[in-house]
């Protein structure tokens, strides 16, 4: 089948399929004249990489997992530590993310949200006490 198709069947734009070929996620056989031809087993492999990707996994670790798959005497040690890891990454975020609204709660709290030009929260954006430059 032709990347139209593959894209048509597992959801993926065809831009990003070609990208995927590019970086070495997969690779289609090409036919006679070029075209690239993708079978049922590349569907399965783009429709893996599409889950990944939707897991928030990073194309990188999406390349191990890629190969730890294929890998039939894989340890299941190896995809345990690369989904620990990323659980960890997501862990982080969180927090990074918590931090950031329960400050910006402040300062919306310390907000008058009136006409008047004072705003505390353009104030912590522009850093108290500093002088505008």
């Amino acid at each position: 089948m032709n990347v139209g198709d593959a894209a048509r069947r597992t959801g993926i734009p065809a831009k990003t399929i070609r990208y995927y070929e590019e970086i070495g996620l997969i690779a289609p056989q090409r036919s006679a004249n070029g075209y690239r031809d993708y079978t049922g087993e590349d569907v399965h492999r783009l429709a893996f990489l599409k889950r990944a990707r939707n897991l928030g996994f990073s194309i990188e670790d999406c390349r191990q997992l890629m190969a730890l798959y294929r890998d039939r005497s894989r340890a299941s040690a190896d995809v345990h530590r690369i989904a620990s890891s990323h659980v960890a990454a997501i862990e982080e975020k969180i927090g990074e993310l918590q931090s950031m609204r329960a400050t910006l709660q402040k300062l919306i709290h310390a907000c008058h949200g009136d006409d008047r030009p004072d705003c505390p929260i353009l104030e912590e954006m522009a850093g108290v006490g500093e002088r505008a430059i």
